[in-house]
Parts: C-alpha cells; sequence; structure tokens
C-alpha cells in the first residue's frame, strides 16, 4: 500500500482529465481504477463486495480508458488500482487488505 504525498497530485491529474471525478460526491470516494474486459477489475469489484458486507464504503468505478494516453499507460500494468483520498492499493488485495486501507485512511483523514 502507498502512502503517498503524491496521491493528491495524482487525484488532481486524474480529475483534470476526467472532471466528473471532481464532483463533491466522488471527491472523499474511494476510486477502483480499471477498464472493460479486465477480468481482474471484475474480481476486484467482488473483493470491494464482499467489503460492502462488513464495512459501508462507496467507491466510484474509473475507467483508465477515459484518460488521456500518459495517464491511462501509467495505470495500464498495474490495474485494478484503489484509489483513496490519501492512499493507493495496487492488486492483488483481499478483503483484509481493504480493512487495513480503510482504517489507516481514517487515521490520516483524521490528521490536520
Amino acid at each position: 500500500m502507498d502512502n503517498d504525498n503524491n496521491i493528491t497530485a495524482l487525484r488532481t491529474r486524474m480529475m483534470a482529465a476526467k472532471p466528473s471525478l471532481g464532483g463533491s460526491d466522488n471527491i472523499n470516494k474511494w476510486w477502483l481504477l480499471g477498464t472493460s474486459g479486465c477480468h481482474l477489475c471484475d474480481i476486484a469489484e467482488q473483493i470491494i463486495a464482499q467489503f460492502q458486507a462488513v464495512q459501508p464504503i462507496t467507491y466510484h468505478y474509473v475507467d483508465i480508458a477515459d484518460f488521456d494516453e500518459p495517464l491511462m499507460m501509467e495505470f495500464a500494468t498495474t490495474i485494478p488500482v484503489i484509489i483513496t483520498p490519501t492512499k493507493r492499493l495496487n492488486y492483488p488485495f483481499s478483503v483484509m487488505d481493504l480493512q487495513q486501507l480503510f482504517i489507516s485512511s481514517q487515521s490520516s483523514d483524521s490528521q490536520p
């Protein structure tokens, strides 16, 4: 799991490439980056669904094909990827990894 100060910059670049991500309803959501035909992305959605059974989170599926080519290529070999407002988690991940991500995201969000 990347706890990178560049997550804010990355999310800003993604919102510039896909302005609908910048809406107030998406700004604090987790984003699942994937693309059509990606079987690992389908598995990632199933893992998130299992996690949602115990922790009600909301996420937004983001198709990397909607990005410009440089940004799309940045994720082409790493999808599925989860981007929270403060963290990045590359596949493979499990429900336990999502729990850890949730807890660490909550503690990061509460820091000044």
